[in-house]
């Protein structure tokens, strides 16, 4: 009978904050696949933890995965865990999990703490509707997509970022999406934790004057919904109505359902925009 993967949430500072069952599945298990045997090691001897254990981080993640799921085939029951937080979470156990839901492995997890959803509920801004970035890319164009649609993004944005790029990503940020507000979050559950409610122009020149330490979690507003739709309709009206009329009818749309589109866009009635295709 084949083994189980459990993903297992590791506390991101705060020690206590290991779930008993965790603490009950790491001991139990065939073997533990850990990001950095080093960090991981001293986890596991403060809770007197003596399992096997084995690296799986960025670098060997698909080769050894295979490794992984085989030794599960044979029956093996593994543990993952990420340096800190929950494994899968900006984090190569998506790998894992990807290859054991395609090769029949059950795959379970046991929650428990994770920095982005910690950040969230400490920022101070909408939690109703959030996206989570992870890092930015490092390569300059990916990063400059992903800014021009983060631009765009109503819902609350959470970030994270290491110390020594963080000058330049609070400054990307605020060339792309202007001035919002922004919560800086570091040291999460640690003695020292920070929670900075700022502004992104705040935050530039806060970081001129104060080098960065630790690892950082940035929760960004959300464009208003208000300013999207004004947005959008300032759009419309760069274009004449035969323009916009030409948009939804080549989209496929009928042309009774293209002027209410476009009535709506406008922010005119229906009836306004029928007159002026009678005109014509």
């Amino acid at each position: 009978m084949p083994g189980t993967l459990y993903l297992c949430a590791t506390p991101i500072g705060n020690l206590k904050d290991m779930t008993p069952r965790v603490l009950e599945t790491l001991a139990a298990v065939d073997l533990i696949a850990a990001e950095d045997t080093r960090n991981s090691i001293k986890l596991l001897n403060h809770f007197h933890i003596k399992t096997s254990m084995t690296s799986y981080h960025e670098y060997n993640k698909v080769e050894k995965a295979q490794v992984l799921v085989q030794k599960m085939k044979e029956g093996q029951n593994v543990a993952l865990i990420t340096d800190a937080g929950t494994p899968a979470i900006s984090d190569p156990g998506e790998v894992l999990v990807k290859l054991c839901q395609r090769e029949g492995i059950t795959v379970t997890s046991l929650p428990g703490a994770a920095a982005c959803i910690t950040a969230l509920t400490l920022s101070g801004l909408s939690t109703g509707r959030f996206c989570f970035e992870g890092f930015l890319p490092s390569e300059k164009r990916e990063k400059a997509e992903i800014l021009e649609l983060l631009e765009g993004e109503t819902r609350t944005i959470i970030l994270y970022e290491a110390p020594h790029h963080l000058k330049r990503t609070l400054q990307e940020l605020y060339e792309a999406l202007g001035d919002r507000n922004i919560t800086i979050c570091r040291e999460l559950t640690k003695k020292f934790e920070t929670v900075i409610p700022t502004t992104l122009k705040s935050a530039v020149a806060l970081y001129e004057a104060e080098e960065p330490r630790g690892e950082y979690v940035l929760v960004v507003e959300g464009k208003s919904l208000q300013q999207k739709r004004k947005e959008r309709q300032e759009s419309f009206l760069s274009l004449s109505i035969e323009e916009h009329m030409r948009r939804y009818e080549e989209a496929g749309m009928e042309r009774k359902e293209a002027m209410k589109a476009v009535a709506k866009d406008r922010g005119v009635g229906k009836r306004e925009i029928y007159q002026y295709m009678l005109d014509k």
